[in-house]
């Protein structure tokens, strides 16, 4: 069974950074595309980056200069690296083998939050 943990949420100052990772289980992780999605209270799920199995990349608008998703293949994790955090990128952070449309996800992890406040 393919399975995420995600971790290293918390809570951070506008301007501040945080290191977030996907954990993956069950499965080799190389082959696949990995997502990150976000859902802030009271809104829709949303794509917040994508990496491909090649290393390509790609970033929402909204985070694009801030963020960059990486992968350790051999440590079979996958990392967002948040930095100049706003208030609005407060919600749960979920990771899985899909890029941007959320509705192709079959089952999401834990999710681990991230909090952006004085």
């Amino acid at each position: 069974q393919l399975q995420f943990v995600e971790s290293g949420g918390g809570l951070v100052q506008p301007g501040g950074s945080l290191r977030l990772s996907c954990a993956a289980s069950g499965f080799t992780l190389d082959r696949y595309a990995v997502g990150w999605f976000r859902q802030a209270p009271g809104k829709k799920r949303e794509g917040v980056s994508c990496i491909r199995a090649s290393g390509n990349t790609n970033y929402a608008d909204s985070v694009k200069g801030r963020f960059t998703i990486s992968r350790d293949n051999a440590k079979n994790t996958v990392y967002l690296q948040m930095n100049s955090l706003k208030p609005e990128d407060t919600a749960v952070y979920y990771c899985a083998t899909v890029c941007w449309n959320q509705f192709d996800v079959g089952s999401w992890g834990q999710g681990t939050q991230v909090t952006v406040s004085s």
